[in-house]
């Protein structure tokens, strides 16, 4: 196995396992304080509109130039491996609170219990099924994304694409998560996620820089030292995101002056009000899901991330130092949204 297959192995087996857990996490919450029969039933048919969806679209995927899919998927990369970047970013510095997987399922389990009972289309636990059936499915569409982009990206030696290598990689990553979950029957709270999380942060943005910017060359440009230049990209982005978190920290022990307080307190929220029409509320949590999905938790990363590679693409890539275009951009990125987070909370 070269370097460049193991780097992907490594980064779609712990991407997989850390939404594996998450799933794990729901559906152990609904079998446990609802009914684990429906809680089976929601897993199933997740599973089953997750197999549909990748049958439809998978071949779509495939099909595209290599170029439009390179520029698309190092693009999503990005805002993924970002979003995660940032908030282990901010945990790791003491800004954002730890990641408790097992406060969630408490959480999970406690709103599961209060929820009215209720029978549908044969399930005699609705609410079990549906808490299952979204946990595989929303966790699932990742994993299938990241499958089927890396496997199909990727190349081997003989010009074929890795789609095996990146299913198995998946499939033990859920595997060995779900055995573990249900073996305990407790959530995996002992599995360092924060930890995976930062790793896969930066695994998911090397190899978004990567193809993002080969694919925003155009045919036939590849990167300094090929496949290679992809643990170059790893090694960079690591340390750039340890910067981040000594100089946060840093920062965070230097006294600031405090705030006058105002008696008026202004709360703000992105959150939609619950429509009154059913059809009109799916519509909206629809579009908001795939707006999560696509753009993240903040638009601007998303904005820059679309601006940087149009801008690289006009420059154009004449020498060696024209392949540090996204990389700069990317890291420039990064730092602006930490000091939006870190202005909009200071620390006296």
């Amino acid at each position: 196995m070269t370097a460049s297959a193991l780097a992907l192995f490594i980064s779609v087996f712990l991407a997989c396992a850390v939404e594996a857990v998450e799933a794990t996490t729901i559906v152990l919450a609904a079998g446990t304080a609802r009914d684990w029969k429906s809680a089976f039933r929601g897993v199933i048919a997740g599973l089953i509109t997750l197999a549909a969806i990748i049958i439809i679209f998978g071949p779509a995927i495939s099909k595209m130039p290599i170029s439009v899919l390179r520029i698309l998927v190092g693009g999503l990369l990005l805002v993924f491996g970002l979003a995660w970047l940032r908030k282990a970013i901010l945990r790791a510095s003491g800004y954002k609170a730890l990641h408790d997987e097992e406060k969630i399922y408490r959480e999970e389990v406690e709103t599961a219990k209060k929820a009215k009972k209720e029978s549908r289309l044969g399930v005699s636990d609705w609410y079990a099924f549906t808490l299952s059936y979204k946990g595989v499915l929303l966790e699932g569409l990742e994993v299938a994304f990241i499958v089927l982009t890396f496997g199909t990206l990727s190349r081997n030696k003989s010009g074929g694409n890795h789609i095996f290598l990146a299913s198995m990689a998946a499939l033990a990553a859920v595997l060995l998560t779900a055995i573990a979950g249900f073996a305990l029957h407790k959530p995996l709270a002992r599995v360092p996620e924060n930890t995976m999380k930062f790793v896969v942060g930066i695994l998911l943005t090397s190899f978004g820089i990567f193809w993002g910017a080969e694919g925003s060359a155009g045919v036939g440009h590849k990167w300094p030292g090929d496949n290679w230049a992809v643990l170059g990209l790893i090694a960079l982005v690591a340390m750039v995101a340890f910067g981040l978190i000594a100089f946060l920290k840093a920062t965070k022990l230097r006294p600031r002056p405090t705030k006058p307080t105002s008696s008026k307190t202004v709360v703000q929220s992105n959150k939609i009000g619950k429509p009154r029409n059913k059809i009109l509320g799916a519509i909206i949590a629809f579009g908001l899901f795939w707006w999560d999905f696509i753009i993240g938790d903040d638009w601007r990363i998303a904005l820059g991330i679309i601006a940087s590679f149009i801008l690289t693409a006009k420059i154009g890539y004449n020498s060696v130092l024209s392949w540090l275009y996204i990389p700069v951009f990317a890291i420039t990125f990064l730092g602006y949204s930490l000091s939006r987070v870190v202005r909009a909370n200071p620390i006296s």
